[in-house]
């Protein structure tokens, strides 16, 4: 499920690099001259600093650069001595060291404080200050702000003490001699007290945050937010519903490695993660351990929701006797949290489609293992999606891995459908935008084209892929664009809302207090607090969320209005056109290329329709729920959402193509269609029923394309059926190519006439003129005839003046007359014939010679 990529290993890239620098020199001569190498903290900027014990005694901290891959020393200590935390400033001036000191036997009459904490000046190596000799642990963190300054003279380090509290230090620094630098005034440093009285803390390195959780009367967690400026200021506070007094001791998250402290993780009472997203999306994670032969209970605190979802796994067998595994790991991929007990399951769980079981994924057994891990690995979760393996020294990214969920979706049999929809969405939306993935959902969809029990894989593929676009645009955009097709159901199925083995349940938590000045309430707090607030609204108002579906009656009524002469009718459909307009030329855009399916080159009027009903219908949603957004960037937002519609139903149909290889002769009407040719049919098919149960708009030419193939791959009386239940559609273009591609035998003379039975009377005389053969000529002169006899009655004068003109057959005095008749009235009007394709008197007169023929015997048709 999760594949493990190694950034780190503490022996390559650290350990050999040593060995190699000091062999040459002569300070060691083998590897075991290098002992003791301990990962002490990450910054901000990816470097792992580090520390040794060498052959002399004495310790060493370096740095390594994941960027340049180099090692760097930055100190070292003369004696070996105990390093528990570490950190070093952003321009490399300035290392903190908290140091666990030791009493040897000699030294127990002597009162000796266990934690020692030091600024060393390291740029060049110079002073030393010692900013605490305390009996309690202290983790040391310098500041890493975001600045456009080249060299900044001053630098802000936290310390954090195992008694529960926070201090903030600003150092100020001088340049001296052109390039040492060195603390200005040291002996009076500037100190604020940032947090106390709490007995679990995290620090976010990469939005310096600094999250801690309080207890009094219920647990509170606060975050302080640090800016650029050196100040910093509480800005959200959170009640929480935690067991009384969760912790017995201090936690500290992300705050350096103590490794002797992390060994001893089997007496923890609780682990605790604050999981936050750039997107605005803040989830607050616990779980207790679990005891033997019983059940593991996690909570995940969706505040950006407003609720909270609590699991309850069953685990299988007897756990691990470790502690360590009794307590899953909180791992963060993207807005997915992956729950990792080792050896028993892997829950990946979707943070912003909360609301069914089916969207998240949950494992067991093989396919929730670790390869790489040890069984009596000690893992902690890193920050941006990282593990660290204590005992290797290893660290790994996570993520999904695509092979196995592809894998997932072909075991259609084994697999319950809840798995293989959640395996689809992540694919889709985690693992998207990805040419290759996607051709290989398309080809599954292609394999398994029928619709599963519980829910339309090819709805699900098109509304999770559109959704993909926008998510990262408006976190509230969640609330109100659809993401499944699920939803579009009565009542969702049991099978999508069960896990087996698994148990949640949802409660609404209290509501986070946002604090601070509004200048400080930017960005991603601004995100979050809007966040929170929109959710009362969106549980109090009905259907917030956009189903194109429910267009229906509109699209009707549409229908009905493309009919109509009312002139209040063509405003609204030259409104409604210009949003078709809108989105076609940012489809055409996009697609510069030449084009492998003939879409996009055809007018029709019905598809246009429905792309500028959805524009229509979509902008207003969103005006009406998002108003926030300003009604420029829902414009663009809508319009880009429904041509990114269009252009995902030519990708499925282009992919379609080049799988079955169809070249242009399928255009050709005159031949049978292959089994190839059959397998795209359906797919077109299907697509279309997905679509059309949906409301959603086809691409201009589509319909034509479906039709073309259907005649090629259908017996012609299945065909005229497939018509009659509105499976195809008779466009102009298709009836157009179908009159003139076909001979007149006697099959085609058939299913000619059955289609033009079938076509609306205003499109059956434009046909007729493109039709070679008697009927339609008769039919073509009829229709002439009545349209220029009723305007020859509106006009006033001589109902027939005489002529003699050569080429008049008197000998059959009614067609004569006629023909006289017409050709007086071809003359007084103005274009008589415009767009009547060169009919006049003389083709009528010629037309009905000939059926006269006809039908006496005399010629055949």
């Amino acid at each position: 499920m999760l594949q493990l990529s190694a950034t780190f290993d503490l022996q390559q890239d650290v350990v050999s690099s040593i060995f190699k620098k000091e062999a040459t020199v002569g300070i060691i001569k083998e590897y075991s001259g290098i002992v003791d190498t301990r990962i002490l903290n990450i910054e901000r900027d990816g470097g792992v600093l580090y520390s040794w014990k060498g052959e002399t005694g004495t310790t060493r901290i370096g740095k390594y650069d994941p960027n340049t891959r180099q090692n760097k020393l930055l100190y070292t200590f003369d004696k070996q001595v105990c390093v528990s935390s570490c950190s070093l400033n952003k321009e490399e001036t300035l290392l903190a060291v908290s140091l666990a000191q030791r009493t040897r036997t000699e030294e127990r009459l002597r009162p000796v404080s266990k934690c020692l904490t030091l600024l060393i000046e390291i740029h060049p190596i110079n002073n030393t200050k010692v900013l605490k000799a305390v009996d309690c642990r202290v983790r040391v963190q310098f500041l890493h702000p975001d600045t456009e300054r080249d060299s900044v003279l001053e630098s802000h380090l936290l310390l954090v003490a195992e008694d529960g509290y926070v201090e903030q230090l600003h150092v100020m620094l001088v340049r001296q001699e052109g390039y040492r630098v060195v603390m200005l005034n040291p002996e009076c440093l500037a100190k604020d007290r940032v947090a106390e009285e709490f007995s679990w803390v995290q620090w976010d390195s990469q939005t310096q945050r600094l999250f801690y959780l309080t207890y009094r009367e219920k647990a509170v967690l606060k975050c302080v937010q640090f800016c650029h400026d050196r100040n910093c200021e509480t800005l959200f506070e959170l009640v929480l519903e935690l067991p009384s007094n969760p912790f017995s001791c201090m936690r500290f998250v992300n705050l350096g490695f103590d490794h002797q402290q992390e060994r001893q993780q089997e007496r923890e009472e609780m682990r605790m993660v604050v999981i936050t997203n750039n997107t605005g999306s803040m989830c607050v994670c616990y779980s207790q351990p679990a005891c033997v032969n019983q059940e593991i209970t996690y909570t995940i605190v969706l505040v950006h929701r407003g609720c909270s979802k609590t699991f309850s796994v069953a685990l299988d067998g007897t756990p691990s006797p470790c502690g360590t595994d009794l307590l899953p790991l909180f791992i963060p991929i993207g807005y997915y949290v992956v729950v990792y007990l080792s050896g028993h399951f892997l829950h990946c769980i979707n943070t912003r489609q909360q609301e069914l079981l089916c969207h998240s994924l949950f494992l067991s057994g093989v396919d929730a293992e670790l390869g790489v891990l040890g069984s009596d690995s000690v893992v902690l979760s890193l920050p941006e999606s990282s593990l660290l393996d204590l005992n290797t020294g290893r660290m790994y990214t996570v993520d999904l891995n695509p092979s196995f969920l592809m894998d997932l979706l072909h075991c259609s049999h084994s697999r319950p459908d809840a798995q293989r929809l959640a395996a689809l969405h992540c694919l889709l939306l985690y693992m998207g935008p990805n040419a290759a993935l996607e051709l290989k959902i398309i080809d599954w969809i292609c394999d398994n084209v029928m619709p599963f029990d519980t829910f339309d894989q090819i709805q699900e593929f098109i509304l999770a892929s559109l959704y993909r676009i926008i998510y990262k645009k408006c976190l509230s955009l969640d609330e109100v664009l659809p993401y499944s097709s699920v939803f579009e159901k009565k009542k969702v199925p049991e099978a999508l809302d069960q896990v087996p083995g698994v148990t949640c349940t949802t409660e609404l938590h209290a509501e986070p207090v946002f604090k601070g000045k509004a200048r400080s309430l930017q960005g991603y707090w601004e995100e979050l607090q809007w966040s929170t607030e929109k959710m009362k609204y969106f549980e109090a108002v009905p259907n917030p969320r956009y189903r194109a579906s429910q267009n229906l009656p509109d699209w009707t009524k549409l229908l009905t209005t493309l009919k109509s002469k009312n002139k209040k009718a063509s405003n609204y459909l030259r409104h409604i056109e210009e949003n078709t307009k809108q989105v076609l030329s940012m489809v055409d855009s996009w697609n510069l290329d030449q084009k492998v399916v003939p879409l996009f080159q055809e007018e029709d009027s019905q598809q246009r329709a429905l792309i500028g009903l959805m524009v229509d219908k979509l902008r207003e949603h969103l005006n009406r729920h998002l108003p926030r957004l300003g009604k420029k960037k829902i414009d663009v937002l809508v319009v880009n959402y429904v041509a990114k519609l269009l252009e995902l139903i030519r990708r499925m149909l282009e992919s379609v193509w080049l799988k079955y290889k169809l070249g242009p002769l399928v255009l050709c009407l005159k031949q049978r269609g292959s089994s190839a040719e059959w397998a795209v049919f359906h797919v077109m098919c299907r697509i279309l029923e997905a679509t059309k149960t949906l409301c959603l708009p086809l691409p201009p030419g589509y319909h034509t394309l479906l039709s073309v193939l259907g005649v090629r791959c259908l017996p012609r009386h299945t065909f005229l059926q497939y018509v009659d239940h509105g499976v195809l559609q008779l466009t102009e273009t298709f009836v157009s190519r179908l009159m003139t591609d076909l001979d007149n035998s006697d099959a085609n003379e058939e299913l000619k006439f059955s289609i033009l039975k079938r076509l609306p009377e205003s499109m059956e005389q434009r046909i007729c003129h493109l039709w070679d053969h008697p009927i339609s000529s008769a039919c073509i002169s009829r229709d002439y005839v009545r349209g220029l006899l009723e305007k020859h009655a509106k006009t006033k004068g001589s109902m027939f003046m005489e002529r003699d003109e050569p080429g008049f057959r008197p000998e059959f005095l009614p067609l004569t007359f006629l023909t006289k008749i017409l050709l007086d009235v071809e003359d007084r009007a103005l274009n008589p014939f415009e767009e009547q394709e060169n009919v006049d008197a003389r083709f009528v007169e010629e037309t009905a010679l000939k059926q006269t023929l006809i039908l006496m015997g005399f010629q055949d048709k």
